[in-house]
Order: C-alpha cells, then sequence, then structure tokens
C-alpha cells in the first residue's frame, strides 16, 4: 500500500545554512566580540539577512503540510542548526512553538509525530473549537513560514530496555505522541507484542489512518484496535479490558482527552495492576485554592536585584505582575513552562497538586506557584 505523505519523509536539509549559522554563533560567542557587539542588534541583521539564522533561537520552516482529517493537518518542519532535536529528540517528546498572532506572542506545546533522527520533524495538529492557536495554524500557515521553536522536552517516552508487552493507548489527537512511539518502535524493530489502540467518533476522525494501516501490514508484532464512539458507544475501562483482556500484563503509554485519563487512571488503581501506566496531559489540572494565608513576603530577583513584596494568595507570575515587572510567560495555567525559573530558595505551594517545597535550586513555574516565605528566584 503506498503511503500517505508523511510527517518524517525525509527532506534534503539546508546544510549549508546550518554551517553559515554555527560559524557565525561561534565567531559572536567570542568574549572579545561579544563584548563590542550588541547581540540583539546581531540577531536582528541576521533576521534581515535570512528568517532562519539567529545565534541563539532555534527557528524551524514548514516545507509541508499534509492534510489528515478534515480537522487535522501535519506540519513538516525543517529546522536550523540551533535545533537539537534531531540528535536528541525521543519518541514521544514536545515542543513549544512560538508565534505572532495580531501583534500577540503566543507559545503552544505540541507533541512530535515523526520518527526520531529524521531531518525534518513534524507536529500533528486538530483543529479546537475557538482555539486561538491551532485555527490560525489550519487557516494561516503556508509552506515557508518560519517558526520560533523550543528544543524537544518531556518525559512521556519509551525506556531504553523496553518490556515484552506494550500497549499504546490514545483518544482524539492524543495519538501524536503514541504514534511517533510507534514508529520508534517499528524502526527499532522492537520484537515483542504491542497493541495499538486509539479511540475517536467515527473513522473519519482517525488520523493517520492509512499510516496505521502500513506499518500493520509491515509489523506482524503490532495489533491496531480502534474503536469508534459513534458506532459502539463510549469507551471506557470495560471496552479496554474487552479490547485487550492481558492489558493487565502490559506497560501502558496513554495521551488522550483528561476524562478518559481519568477513568483509566481509576480502573488502573483499582484493579491493581504493576503493570505500568505511563500518561500525558495537555491540559491543566485544575489549580488548587492556595492554604497560604496571603501573609505578605519579600520575593528577590537575584539576576535583576528587583524585589517586591507579595499581597494576598495569588501565584507568583500575577504578584510579580502587580509589581511592574514583565517576567516570560504564556499560558498562564502550569502547562507551557515558559515561566519556569529556577528558585534559589524559600517555601513555595504548587497550586495544582497543594505541595510545599523547601528544596534550594529548584525549578519552578511562576503560574502555578504561591510563596508561602520569603523567596528569591534566578530572575
Amino acid at each position: 500500500m503506498t503511503l500517505t505523505a508523511t510527517s518524517d519523509t525525509p527532506v534534503a536539509p539546508n546544510t549549508r545554512l546550518g554551517a553559515a549559522t554555527q560559524a557565525v554563533a561561534a565567531f559572536f560567542q567570542h568574549p572579545w566580540v561579544a563584548g563590542i557587539v550588541r547581540l540583539s542588534a546581531v540577531e536582528d541583521s541576521l533576521r534581515l539577512l535570512h528568517p532562519m539564522l539567529s545565534l541563539t533561537q532555534p527557528r524551524a520552516r514548514v516545507v509541508r503540510i499534509v492534510h489528515e482529517t478534515a480537522d487535522t493537518k501535519t506540519f513538516v518542519l525543517q529546522p536550523n542548526a540551533l535545533w537539537h532535536g534531531r540528535r536528541t529528540a525521543l519518541a514521544g517528546q514536545y515542543v513549544q512553538l512560538q508565534l505572532e498572532i495580531n501583534g500577540r506572542q503566543v507559545q503552544r506545546l505540541y507533541s512530535i509525530s515523526s520518527t526520531p533522527g529524521a531531518r525534518c520533524f513534524a507536529i500533528t495538529v486538530k483543529r479546537q473549537p475557538g482555539g486561538l492557536v491551532s485555527h490560525y495554524l489550519h487557516a494561516q500557515v503556508k509552506v515557508g513560514d518560519v517558526w520560533a521553536v523550543g528544543q524537544p522536552e518531556g518525559s512521556f517516552v519509551l525506556p531504553a530496555t523496553l518490556p515484552p508487552k506494550l500497549l499504546l493507548l490514545s483518544a482524539g489527537s492524543g495519538i501524536t505522541p503514541v504514534m511517533a512511539m510507534l514508529k520508534d518502535l517499528q524502526a527499532r524493530r522492537y520484537p515483542g507484542d504491542v497493541v495499538f489502540l486509539h479511540v475517536c467518533r467515527n473513522p473519519g476522525e482517525l488520523i493517520f489512518a492509512k499510516r496505521l494501516q502500513a506499518i500493520a501490514a509491515q509489523y506482524p508484532e503490532l495489533s491496531v484496535v480502534t474503536h469508534f464512539d459513534d458506532i459502539s458507544g463510549r469507551f471506557g475501562p470495560e471496552a479496554l479490558q474487552l479490547a485487550v483482556p492481558d492489558v493487565a500484563e502490559r506497560s501502558t503509554y496513554l495521551c488522550g482527552p483528561s476524562g478518559l485519563m481519568d477513568a483509566i487512571h481509576q480502573h488502573w488503581q483499582a484493579q491493581a495492576y504493576t503493570a505500568p501506566l505511563h500518561s500525558e496531559r495537555f491540559v491543566a489540572f485544575p489549580l488548587l485554592p492556595s492554604s497560604a494565608p496571603g501573609t505578605p513576603v519579600n520575593v528577590s530577583l537575584a539576576s535583576s536585584g528587583t524585589q517586591f513584596v507579595t499581597q494576598g494568595n495569588a501565584p507568583l507570575l500575577v504578584q510579580a505582575e502587580n509589581a511592574g515587572l514583565n517576567p516570560k510567560h504564556g499560558c498562564r495555567i502550569g502547562i507551557c513552562r515558559s515561566c519556569q525559573c529556577t528558585k534559589r530558595s524559600g517555601t513555595v505551594e504548587n497550586l495544582q497538586t497543594g505541595e510545599l517545597s523547601s528544596a534550594p535550586n529548584e525549578a519552578i513555574r511562576l503560574c502555578i506557584s504561591v510563596a508561602r516565605s520569603d523567596v528569591t528566584l534566578l530572575l
């Protein structure tokens, strides 16, 4: 069967541009040069020469757009030399996109849907009703556009030593990271038993349908199971048990809507399965009310030498903004990690988990952290 145009189809990289970028970066990072040339001016000049050129910012150009379903597209991206993912990305990880939409800088995280190690990487985006970024990507983005991108991140990855049985379980657009895992397993010639179970409303919403068929035809150890809610009813733990009778024996990787993920986690606990269940969420946990009384504390920003005193029990991001500061931030709900910084000292409360932490030099997200004592941040 002919494969669909896929996210990891090799596209010849612009190796000359990558080599030039690395050479220019090395020159301007020399201490003598850095002392007399303002980096931001160099960045502006480089961008005028070519939108992919930068000394500090990984960027990627859209080289192909693949229509997967009526509301899902795959964007194939050719990165510049500053993106390390070709060497380091693991199946299941995600990248941050930085876009300017109507004059506003926005960031979003998207799973990498291509095979690790490919010259180009890809993200697959389902248009979300009312979604600012997904609507923009579907309606406005064209081949040739250049985006700022982050390095690959995330711990939702397969282990180096694979277990004998795997279940890749996804629903809706949650198929993207587990599809990358499936491609990786095929590339690694995984000899174990793997079930790929995907849930969506109907066959027309099955993302990567032809690719799944193609991989299944080439990969005898793989069983592909689909569940269409419009035909078979709402998927849940009972349907999982019927579809995969030996689910308790399988290391499972799960990504999908929160309701399904919560149900599967509860099922795992209720049945006391010992096989590990790994999962990835791209929606925020509900924030807990702070247990802090709102007592004013001092917040010191070590890099800038700035200080302010908190008022009430709002997160540190809000406290800083109320003090007239503008820390880098993105989603404001604990997902994108744009506001992550190092807490050098002090105690904070995590509004997603309710946990208190006093460990020095730990990474915290300002948008979901409340100061419970005087705090010093590396900002």
